[in-house]
Parts: structure tokens; sequence; C-alpha cells
């Protein structure tokens, strides 16, 4: 048999993106590993060397490929050539690298495995091969879609069979669908990076250059106290940050993973069955609807007006349309209109999307608003420390070069020509670390750390609550929402349909359920068209279990009526077959099907929105099978039918037909996929009623969110009758007195108003019914230009724009297409309305924990700085050494940020307005907070460092030891405060700052273990900090001067803010004396 690949050419471009050198030892004895993955060197050698690499039209056939790299092509973009060196570049012209040998040959010169594995008739290089290269006629080669199958021992239509021992075998024999992974960054590189702050490089230059000059003067046995003390501090804080911003960073990863994880149907045993797309295997058949995503490389099995968008692979934008002589399908391409079903043929690392998700690695780098504010801030604060340490250095050298320096004796520290360079060096070193250490405490550089801790926590706790973050700004804009663009089928509502109520033969039924009361012809009729005109699915088990219905609520409900009316789903649908689709669509509302029952005979069913519908019925059937004039009287009773039961909150679908020629349809298959099934003249069938009860807690929820100043909004498909009914019910209305235009209001009316009409009257509307996703989309640019921040649900491919329009696009995680997912920033899990409130209340916490840790953070800098600066010009001594400080940077930076970033949200976040996206970091009620607290702990430790001797009866103690007793009385005294000021910190606006402590294990965990590693460093490791052990009475004294920070806070918290911000303040005054 000929060869079916021979003279196969790759039509169209490729998408690989993973550089490297190709080893001259193509056997696998060398490695081969252009994308840094460890333990995969050989699946991908063996992969490689199934694709790499045909190099034509070269002027020198002699050319050694192996000794180039690929580089991408500039010419053609997403495809790959050979670096030539300069020289050879102007001698040569290469055309892009091919990914196969076309003769069906490596390059190597060893055949492709033509070998099956296992009891299947194909192998997978031959399966690769033909679908990339898109090769129809080797898909005829092997029988068409039913011989491949057979070959693959797979059903079209029913599937594999589904058992374990099966679909291990097809992993074995063609591969999972799952691809390398990058190699993670390892601890040891975030260490590294820690390590890369200059500040703490210089203290330990400054350590290393102290621990030499103290076993020089003092000897080996007390010199190197000083030195290895500052190492080993700033070793624990580099390897503390390091830890903390791994855990970050494998949170970050398993979110990642969480949102790669697609999960999709498909048909095994007949059966459809939801499997995570790293599940699928070769063989299986998955159904495909618009906004999914192609999940593997495939084959089309059946298809009706199916579309894919292919700009993901190919890098054009145009939209490919399916067929039997387009057949083939690529991984990770988008279902743009249409549906169908594909037979999966590659997977994995043997597909071309594979291959580019294994070359690319997951971007985790998003800086979010906040977090370049904040650097803002960092950077700010940190030069005027830097200013303020250099100015400290200046006086400080100055005052020890001209004598003004003492000893704890009186003595001058240095004296010209009498000092040795030794002990000078030895104090300037101690001078410049007291500048640096100035800057290390100045510097807040655990502001933009803490952000990315808190959002690290707070997007896992959301997965707890439903919501799945994909974008990591969206955590903070969700707490500045001021209104919430809802759809109600699925979130408002429960999702779940049942028919309750059925107009047929121009009667209501007594019982929307059974065939008995209905006539013969008008079952036949509407069987066929439920069976026919629906992309659900019914499954008859064996052995008489329940029968499983699968599809959309509406599809599932329909369906289930159906089956209550007699329907056998698989005979109906083998009665007549289906000749065209034509989907379901958002802005006409329906969807419809043609039928061939005979040689000439063809019915065409169309269902979805009653009103809709009938508007274009001219006739129905009544009740003794004959066809009647739909008159004005039949008319309004339909019409008064579709009110009442929108009236009653349900779902009001119409179904009807008509028959045509089979001569007036195309037959050639082009034509067939432009004709246009006609929808006029139709015979009404039956409207039936659909029951979609409000969500339990929904109403809650809503009033919440108006508690909060969140407002929500309706926006449905649905009749405008029905939104008001659920609006009603779930509180979006109060009562029928809102139910007036503009509060309601058609989709249809709000388009055809100006765009200066739709923002007067957008900040009034409560609901819109009959809306398309561009009314959703024209509301939400309305509602923009009117200042508000606002927030969008979605779940339909065409709600793409509006998602990505509003600030936070919220797309549904069940019902949700994946081009909706894509285009969102948060996915809702259970598409639940409660959820959404949930992200709200976590964006708030967000925003208020960030302004805890800032509120904590600032109190310790500006009390620490202004005690040593101010201690350092008077004396030239700093009561808080280098150890003592790099402690304090730790309990503020990494400890206090673990506190307060893990505060749960509170009710109360919800009983106030939204935050203003430009409201400062800095309120004016933290300015209180942060001033008292800092103006104590300043003015109570410079009474204790200048009186402290007599004011602690240390007079007559050597002054060496009164001024280590005196010391370390401030260093315990200042740590304590900070730790009781952690609990002021919790409620920057409220009394009771124990309030729901008791929740916050890890908030309590560390307060108890920052104060136990404090006893430790005071009573046991005084060499290590320069300490003394205190006494009760010492230890009495430092416990009232960080208790009276809680009563003090108290009293702080009673005294009147004005509301405009300071900064504002700050800023007139600035443009009045720049004015003067």
């Amino acid at each position: 048999m000929a060869n079916p690949f021979q003279g196969s050419l790759y039509r169209r471009q490729g998408d690989l993106e993973a550089g490297g050198e190709i080893s001259s030892d193509l056997d696998g004895s060398s490695s081969l590993d252009p994308i840094g993955i460890t333990g995969t060197e050989n699946a991908l050698v063996d992969h490689l060397k199934r694709q790499w690499v045909r190099v034509k039209h070269l002027q020198r056939p002699n050319l050694h490929v192996e000794s180039y790299k690929l580089v991408l092509n500039a010419c053609l973009p997403f495809w790959y050539a050979l670096d030539l060196k300069e020289e050879e570049e102007k001698k040569q012209m290469l055309w892009a690298v091919h990914p196969f040998q076309a003769a069906g040959e490596h390059i190597d010169g060893t055949a492709i495995s033509l070998v099956p594995i296992g009891d299947f008739g194909i192998s997978r290089d031959q399966l690769v091969l033909m679908t990339r290269d898109q090769d129809h006629s080797a898909l005829e080669e092997y029988g068409g879609i039913e011989g491949l199958s057979n070959s693959l021992k797979t059903n079209s239509e029913k599937g594999v069979c589904g058992d374990d021992a099966d679909l291990q075998a097809r992993r074995d024999a063609f591969g999972s669908n799952t691809y390398p992974r990058k190699q993670r960054k390892s601890f040891w590189t975030f260490l590294w990076e820690a390590w890369q702050d200059l500040t703490l490089i210089i203290l330990i230059i400054a350590a290393v250059a102290s621990l030499a000059l103290g076993i020089k003067t003092e000897g080996i046995k007390q010199g190197w106290y000083s030195g290895v003390s500052i190492s080993v501090a700033v070793i624990l804080v580099i390897v503390i940050t390091a830890i903390s911003n791994y855990r970050q960073s494998l949170q970050f990863q398993n979110l990642n993973e969480e949102k790669r994880n697609i999960h999709m149907e498909v048909v095994r045993g007949g059966r459809r069955v939801q499997v995570s797309i790293y599940d699928m295997v070769v063989g299986d058949v998955v159904p495909l609807n618009i906004g999914d995503q192609v999940p593997a490389d495939g084959v089309l099995v059946s298809g009706h007006s199916l579309a894919i968008d292919e700009s993901s692979m190919t890098g054009e934008s145009k939209i490919i349309h399916k067929d039997s002589r387009r057949p083939f399908l690529m991984s990770g391409c988008k279902v743009a209109d249409g549906s169908g079903s594909m037979l999966v043929t590659s997977v994995g690392i043997n597909t071309e999307w594979g291959m580019l998700m294994a070359s690319i690695s997951e971007d985790t780098g998003e800086e979010t608003p906040l977090q370049v504010r904040l650097n803002g801030v960092t950077k700010f604060i940190g030069n005027a420390g830097l200013a303020v340490a250099a100015a400290v250095l200046i006086v400080l050298l100055a005052r020890y070069f001209t004598g003004l320096t003492k000893n704890s004796d009186g003595s001058a520290q240095f004296q010209a020509g009498k000092t040795s360079i030794g002990s000078a060096v030895d104090g300037v070193i101690k001078i410049f670390t007291i500048a640096i250490l100035i800057v290390v405490i100045a510097v807040p550089e655990g502001l933009p750390l803490a952000v990315t801790l808190i959002l690290a926590y707070s997007m896992r706790k959301m997965m707890v609550d439903k919501a799945l973050v994909r974008r990591l700004s969206a955590c903070e804009t969700m707490g500045s929402a001021t209104t919430i663009c809802s759809d109600k089928t699925g979130t408002l509502t429960s999702n779940q349909m049942t028919v309750v109520e059925a107009h047929i033969g121009g009667e209501k039924m007594d019982s929307p359920n059974g065939s008995s009361q209905r006539p013969t012809t008008m079952v036949t009729l509407l069987t066929e068209s439920i069976a026919q005109n629906t992309n659900g699915s019914v499954f008859t088990p064996e052995g008489g279990e329940d029968v499983e219905i699968s599809g959309s609520p509406t599809e599932k409900a329909i369906l289930g009526w159906g089956l209550k009316l007699g329907m056998n789903f698989e005979v109906t649908r083998s009665q007549s077959s289906i000749i065209h689709v034509f989907p379901f669509n958002s802005q006409k509302k329906r969807g419809g099907v043609a039928l061939k029952l005979t040689e000439t005979e063809v019915h065409v069913h169309w269902k979805g929105a009653a009103e809709i519908v009938l508007s274009s019925c001219t006739q129905y059937m009544d009740l003794n099978d004959q066809v009647a004039a739909l008159d004005e009287e039949k008319f309004t009773y339909f019409t008064k039918a579709i009110e009442d039961m929108a009236a009653s909150s349900l779902r009001c679908v119409a179904i009807a037909y008509r028959t045509i020629d089979l001569k007036d349809i195309p037959t050639y298959e082009d034509q067939l996929t432009k004709w246009a099934l006609p929808e006029d003249e139709l015979i009404l069938l039956a409207i039936v009623g659909l029951m979609d009860p409000c969500r339990p807690g929904v109403k809650d929820a809503v009033r919440l969110c108006q508690e909060a100043g969140v407002k929500v909004r309706m926006v449905t498909g649905d009749n405008l009758q029905t939104a008001k009914a659920i609006a009603l019910e779930c509180g979006i209305l109060s009562s029928d007195t809102d139910a007036i235009e503009p509060n309601l209001i058609e989709g249809r009316a709000f388009r055809a108003l100006s765009e200066v009409q739709r923002e007067e009257i957008a900040e009034r509307i409560s609901v819109m019914g009959r809306s398309s996703p561009n009314d959703k989309l024209l509301l939400v640019q309305a509602l923009k230009k009117q200042g508000h921040v606002v927030a969008v649900t979605g779940d339909g491919t065409n709600d793409a724009p509006a998602l990505n329009e509003a600030h936070i696009g919220l797309a549904m995680g069940i019902q949700g297409t994946e081009v909706a997912k894509e285009s969102s920033d948060i996915i809702i899990l259970d598409d639940n309305f409660a959820s959404v409130v949930k992200v709200v209340r976590w964006g708030r916490s967000v925003y208020a924990n960030i302004q805890k840790f800032i509120q904590f953070q600032l109190t310790i800098t500006f009390a620490a700085v202004a005690i040593n600066v101010i201690a350092a010009v008077s004396s030239g001594h700093v009561p808080l050494n280098a150890v003592q400080l790099l402690w304090i940077n730790l309990i503020q930076d990494t400890l206090g940020a673990l506190a307060l970033a893990t505060e749960p949200p509170t009710d109360e976040l919800m009983h106030r307005p939204p935050v203003g996206r430009r409201e400062p970091l800095i309120n004016n009620i933290m300015w209180r907070n942060l001033l008292i607290q800092s103006l104590y702990q300043v003015c109570v430790l410079l009474v204790l460092n200048y009186r402290g001797r007599s004011l602690l009866n240390l007079e007559n103690d050597s002054s060496d030891y009164a001024d280590k007793v005196k010391n370390t009385l401030i260093f315990n005294a200042y740590v304590l405060c900070q730790i009781f000021n952690e609990f002021n910190a919790r409620r920057p606006d409220g009394l009771n700052i124990f309030k729901g402590i008791t929740r916050n294990y890890l908030f309590l965990a560390i307060v108890g273990l920052t104060l136990v590693i404090q006893v430790i460093l005071i009573e046991f490791l005084g060499t290590f900090t320069s300490s003394v052990k205190l006494n009760w009475k010492q230890w009495l004294i430092s416990i009232i001067i960080a208790f009276i920070s809680w009563p003090l806070a108290t009293i702080g918290k009673l005294i009147p803010v004005p509301r405009t911000p300071l900064n504002d303040y700050l800023a007139r005054i600035l443009c009045c004396w720049q004015g003067s």
C-alpha cells in the first residue's frame, strides 16, 4: 500500500515556541531539552525526533542543521528557522522549519513508527501526522470517520466504553492529555532573590568587618558576638522572607492549575459524562457547542454550522467553517458558532497546543493597581529614610571625629593622635551600621509583599467560597464595585427548570404532563421537535435504571416533558434525518432544525422565546389535529397566556413548525451551510411555562448589597414580565410601583436611545428584559461614564465584550462557556449570586487588611526612626542596636503581615459604602491612630532613654550596666508596644478591638510566638541581642507601658476626623504656597 503521507505538506502555520539547540546526536543518548523540563528529556527527544526538522530550498545542500539553534522566523509568524551565522545569512535563504518529515521519515533517516500499540489498528505517529498535516487523503485511506473509529476501537456515536482498563490502554498507546510544565522556581531561587536586598548585603559586610575587628581587639572569646549576632539576624530575615515568598508562589501556582483544569462533556458508553480535559483520551467523542474550547486534536464526526476560531494557533482572526471536507480540529481553538461532535485523535504533547503550553510559563508577575500604589509609597518613604540616614551619618561622623561622642565613662571615643586606626575604623563601622539600620527600619519594603500575601490568602479563601480568581487586580477592584449587572437564569434563580404549564391546541392543559388528553398527530410533532431540535441528549441505562438527561437546564426541562408525553428519544431521532440546523441565537432568541422524513417531506421546527416565535406563526394546530388560522381571538388568547405565565415567574417557550418541499433545499454542502431556515408562516404547536425559582438566600444577598451601597441590576434575555416577577421576588424591585420605565426596560427600547439618553437613564435601570449581549455592553458603558465601578456576570460567548468592558467580569463556572471564562476576571464556580456577594466582601476585606497593615507598619517605622535619630543626633548612641532592629523589622514585615493579612471578612464591611478607587491609602482615621501611637511610644521611650537611670533607680550601678538595663527595657517595652498595637490595628475605627479575635487562630498564634521569642531573647539570648535579663518589676513596667496603648487608642477613636483627606489639605497648602 502506498504511504498515505507521501508528499504531504504542512498547510498551516505552527505555533511552536520552544527554542533550543538541536543536538548532533538524535538517537536519545544526548539530552535535548529546549524548555528546561526535568524528567521528561526522553519524551521530548522522542517527540522532536518525530517532528524536527526539514529545511528546503537551501543553496548549500550539505548545510549541517544540527549545529544551529531554532529561532522565531521574522517573515512567517509562529514558524521557526535556523539561526545562521552572519556570513551564512547573507548567502543562504531559509524557509521555515518544517515540523515533520514530509516523506514519512525523520531527519536522521529512520522511518516513523507505523506499528500500532496494543489492539489498536493505527499508531500514534500516523494519527499525529494525519491531524497536523490535515491530510484528508490519509483520513480516507483509513476508511473515513467510521474506519478510523474502528481502528481506535471506539464508536463515533457512543464513544469509548470508558472502563479503567480501556482508558489506561489508550494512555499507554497514544499518551495522556497533559504536557510537561516548566520548572517551578525552587526555594533556593527565592532565597537568592531575598539575598539581593542591598541594605542587607551592606549589613552583612559591616557584620564581617565588625567580626574581624572585634576578634582583633577583644579576642576570639568575646569579639565574635557583635558580628555573628548581626549576621545571624540578617540570615534569619532572609530565610523567613524566602519561605514566605515561596509559600505564596506555591499558592498562586496551585490556583493557576485550577484555572487550566477545564471540565467538558464526553460520550462514553453512550452516556454523556463530565471529565477533566486532562482525562480525555484518544478515541473519545466530544460534543462541541458555542464557546467551548477544542480539548485535543481530532476530526469532525458531525456538525451543524460549526465555525472554529483558530486565531490562537494560526494568528489569523479568520473564522473557519468545519464540514466533511474540512474535518480537522486543532486543540486550543474556540467554537465560534454552531455545534457538533469530534473524535479525539491526538492528545497532550502530541498536539501543537500541548507543545506550545509546554514551552511557555504562566505569568505570575502581575502587579495589581494597589501594589503599584504601594510601591510608590514605599519608594517615597524609602527616599525620605535614606535622606534622614544620610543626615544622621554626617552628624554622627562629625560628632565622632570632633570628640563629642562619649563612652559610658564620659571619655571621648575619638581623640586625635591617640585613638588607634583599628579603633577608629571600628567606630566608623558602627556609625555606618547605625545609618544603614535607619534605612532598614525606615523603608517599608514589607508593604508590597504584604499585598501579595493578602491577595494569596484571599484567593485561597475565595476558592472555598466558590470563586476562582483569574486576575489578581479583581480582588481589589471588587471592593470598589458600586453596581452589579447580574444575569437571571442560574445566577439569581436555581437553574432547576420544570415544565409546569402548557397551552396546546388553543387551550390550557389540566396537566402539562401525560399524552392522554392530546391528539396523536400533535404528540408526534411535539416529540419530533423536542427530540431533534435540541443539543441535549437522553441516555437510557440497561436494567431499568432512571433515564439520564443532559444539556442546558431549559433543554433538560423540555426533554423531560417530552419523555412524559411518551417520547422515545432514540427511536424518534432515528425516524428522521437532520438536513440543517440553526443553533439557538441570543439575538433572535430561537433555534431551528430542518428534518427529512421521506423522499419529499421536510419539517422545519422552531423553538424559542414564546412571543417571538408566536409573532412568526400564522396558524396553530387544534385539539382535533387540524391546522387552523391564528385569528385575532386566538392570537390574543396565546398572548394573554404568555403574559400570565410570565407574571408568575415562568419562562415561556413556544414550539412551532412548518413543512417545505425537499426541492427547495440546496443540495450542495457550501450552499446548504449558508441556507437560512424559513421562519415565517409557522404552525404553532405548544407554549409551555418553565418554573425556575429563586435560589435560597438570594433575597438576603441582594439586600446585603443594597445596604453596602452596591446596586444590583438584572439583565436577562427573558420576557420582561418574567424578569419583573423574579426581580420582585428576590428584592431587586421593592414593589409594583417601582416596575415602571426606566426602572423596568426592554433591551430594544434601551438600544434605540441615543448615547446621551442611555447615560441619563442608566442610573435608574433596575431590570432589563429581552436584552441582547450588546444591550448589556451598552449598559456597562453608560454606567462607567456615570462614574460607576461595574461588575458584570455572564455565561455565554456573546457576553465576552461586556465581561471585558466591565471593571470586574464574573463568569459562571457551571453554565459559562470557555470564551466567557477567559474574558472574565473571576469565575463563580457554583453560579450563585450569593457567591458574588461573598466576592464583594472579600474585595473589601483585601483593602481593609492592607490598610490595617499599613497603619501597623508605619507606626513602627515612625517610632523607631524617631527614637534612633533623636538619640543618635543628641548623644551619638542609639538605644536599639542592629540585632534588635532586625528583629523589629521581622515583626513589622513578615509576622505583622501574616497576622493582619489573615483577618477574615466581617459583617461591618458590608455596612459601609464602597471603597473609592482613588481613595487615599492612608485615610484620616489611620493618620489619627498612627500619630497617637507613634507620639506616645516616642515620648515614653525617649524619657526612658534620657531619664531611665534615675527612674529605674540605677544611679548606684556602673554606667555600663545601667545603660544596658535601660536600653534593654526600651527594647522590651517597644516590642511589647507593637504586640499590643497589633490588636489596635485589627479594628482601626472600632472600639472593641477583641471582636471576632477567637476566629483568627493565626493572629493569636503569631502574637503568642512573637511574645515567646521576645521573652527568650531577653532572658536567654542576651549576648546575641546585647541585652541583659530584666527582673519582674522591669517586666511589669514594660507591660504597663504597652498596655496603655489600648485605652489610649480607645480615647483616640473618640476624636472626630474631617472627611476631607489629609492629602487634599496638604495639596491646598502647597498650592497656596506656590501661588504666594
